[in-house]
């Protein structure tokens, strides 16, 4: 028996070498299976779009619809960054209900801002990026840049809000304090003091306001010309045609965000008309400008380093408007403004507005 059992211990080698050469078929055959489901999935994504394109490329339907969309888009943009900037001078006689109804306005337009950023124009940069067309290629394959380049947009902004606060701290630091050393009129100084000190408070609160629609029009401009730029460029027409309807909302929308925040800086008439025609302007330009791309050169919006652009410039300014959303705006009027801190009512309004505003720019992504 003893020899028997070694003998069978001496062959068990021998016995699990068809085990062995079997295992190693099945890693060989799953490896070459994932490679060809791999491969199908990529012909699988040329073809399917090779043949949608084929079917819904149409120039001339195209060209049709994209001069439809300058008008309806710049008349939609016009009625939605003029409703706040009206409503708020309608009201601008009655201090307190002019306060009230631009917080409303402002919250509502956080919201709006917050659903652009996350809901519209992230997923975008992220779509345009993993792309089957972008995803295969080095380094985009590597590395999630559309992340990468969010995180720059709002650190880009954080950079211009910390740059023009110690401006305005510097501007201001010597002027607050009372500098006399007679103290015989005490009273008077006192009063003459606080007076100042007030002023000067809401001097500063009216230069961060002004900042904040600045470099939020900065970043929806941006955002509306890579819009535009991308609609003008495109001859499918199963693209365009919704987005004629869903981008007027779009811009609606967006224009009562904007128009909000310039409504509460307190901007000269002159100012406040340059930045709304801006506004209204953009997108309409941006499409004029992608189809003189194209009519030049013929360049074709699935290509990848189109698509390449799309994603990193979306991305950069995802960032720069979730970072105005969240934090000059939400937390600046939350937490910090003294008709929402003194009155739980307002708050809970704002609450509302902000969460309609959010719903109202989220329900569009159905569409565009």
């Amino acid at each position: 028996m003893h020899i028997d059992s070694t003998e069978s211990h001496k062959t068990s080698p021998l016995a699990l070498r068809p085990l062995i050469t079997d295992f190693l078929k099945r890693v060989r055959s799953s490896q070459y299976a994932a490679s060809d489901q791999l491969g199908a999935a990529m012909v699988t994504c040329a073809t399917e779009q090779s043949t949608r394109g084929q079917w819904c490329r149409d120039t001339i339907a195209a060209s049709h619809l994209k001069l439809i969309s300058l008008l309806v888009i710049f008349v939609a943009s016009v009625i939605g960054i003029a409703s706040p900037v009206l409503l708020a001078r309608r009201f601008q006689s009655n201090k307190p209900t002019y306060d009230k109804a631009t917080l409303l306005i402002k919250c509502f337009a956080a919201g709006v801002i917050l659903s652009t950023s996350l809901v519209h124009v992230l997923p975008d940069a992220f779509d345009a990026l993993s792309d089957c067309h972008v995803s295969s290629l080095h380094p985009w394959k590597d590395f999630p840049f559309a992340g990468l380049l969010t995180l720059l947009g709002a650190a880009a902004a954080l950079a211009v809000d910390l740059t023009a606060s110690c401006h305005m701290e510097q501007g201001n630091g010597p002027h607050g304090h009372g500098q006399k050393s007679n103290y015989e009129m005490v009273g008077v100084e006192l009063g003459t003091e606080l007076a100042g000190c007030s002023e000067s408070e809401e001097s500063v609160e009216k230069m961060k306001q002004r900042l904040v629609s600045q470099v939020l029009e900065i970043g929806i401009i941006f955002h509306s010309v890579i819009i535009g730029v991308t609609m003008g460029m495109s001859q499918n027409k199963c693209t365009i045609k919704p987005l004629v309807a869903a981008l007027a909302f779009h811009q609606v929308f967006e224009g009562m965000g904007l128009g909000g925040c310039i409504a509460q800086a307190g901007f000269s008439f002159g100012t406040t008309a340059y930045m709304c025609f801006m506004f209204a302007v953009t997108t309409p330009m941006g499409i004029i400008l992608g189809m003189i791309i194209f009519s030049m050169t013929g360049y074709d919006d699935s290509n990848p380093n189109a698509l390449i652009m799309e994603g990193l410039l979306g991305a950069l300014s995802a960032g720069i408007l979730i970072y105005m959303a969240l934090v000059d705006l939400i937390a600046a009027d939350f937490f910090h403004n003294p008709i929402m801190t003194s009155q739980r009512s307002i708050k809970k309004l704002c609450y509302v507005a902000l969460l309609l505003g959010s719903a109202s720019m989220s329900v569009l992504a159905i569409w565009a």
